[in-house]
C-alpha cells in the first residue's frame, strides 16, 4: 500500500471510529502531559493499528466482540508477529476496558514503565 493510500485510509478510520476507539482516544491524549505523544490510525508495516507511541515502539490495539472469532483471533496473531519482528510491542486492550478511562490510563502507564525500566 503506497503512502497516499496509507495515509487515506487512516484518515478513512479515524472518521469512523467506533465508541471505544474514540473513548480511547480522549483517554490516551492524557498521556502527551507526561511526554508521550499518542498518534492515533498508525500505518505501521503496512498494517494500520489503533494507536500508537512511536518513540516506544508501542502498539495499542482495542479489540471488539469481533476479535474472539477464531479467524480474526489468527489475523490478529499473524499481525501480531509482524509488528514484533518489526520491534514494536503489542498491547491488546478489550473494547470494555477502552470504555473505562482509568483502568484504561492504569493499563497503558505500566506498559510504558515497562519499557522505561528495560
Amino acid at each position: 500500500m503506497s503512502d497516499h493510500n496509507s495515509t487515506r485510509r487512516a484518515r478513512s478510520l479515524r472518521q469512523q471510529a467506533n465508541l471505544p476507539e474514540r473513548k480511547a482516544w480522549e483517554t490516551l491524549r492524557q498521556l502527551r502531559k507526561g511526554g508521550h505523544t499518542v498518534r492515533r490510525q498508525v500505518a505501521i508495516e503496512g498494517l494500520t493499528v489503533d494507536f500508537a507511541i512511536r518513540p516506544i515502539k508501542l502498539a495499542i490495539e482495542i479489540d471488539g466482540a469481533i476479535h474472539e472469532r477464531e479467524d480474526v483471533k489468527l489475523s490478529d496473531t499473524e499481525r501480531d508477529q509482524r509488528l514484533r519482528n518489526a520491534g514494536w510491542r503489542v498491547l491488546r486492550i478489550p473494547a470494555e476496558t477502552a470504555m473505562s478511562p482509568d483502568r484504561l490510563i492504569t493499563i497503558v502507564r505500566r506498559e510504558i514503565a515497562r519499557h522505561q525500566n528495560t
